[in-house]
């Protein structure tokens, strides 16, 4: 399975969006969040569809972003990962 390319990466622009909102990541490349120094969640793409590795603990797990239901259940994930991580920095 491939990292996202430009035209995968135009198809979730709605979902990078989102992501771009959240407190905490920083963009370093189209597509691929940051965490303070640790990747964070990046993207990937094959004909299954497109699917995003989010860092949850020290492993990532890769989860489908193809409908609203996918994709919302990303955000929360991602989401939840993240106030886990900055409760754990305090």
């Amino acid at each position: 399975m491939k990292h996202a390319g430009r035209q995968a990466l135009d198809q979730i622009d709605t979902i990078l969006a989102a992501l771009r909102q959240l407190e905490g990541l920083t963009e370093k490349s189209r597509g691929g969040f940051y965490h303070g120094r640790i990747a964070f969640l990046h993207f990937h793409e094959d004909r299954a569809g497109i699917f995003a590795d989010l860092r949850t603990g020290a492993d990532f797990a890769r989860f489908p972003v193809n409908t609203s239901s996918e994709i919302t259940t990303l955000l929360r994930r991602a989401k939840r990962e993240l106030v886990s991580r900055n409760s754990f920095q305090r």
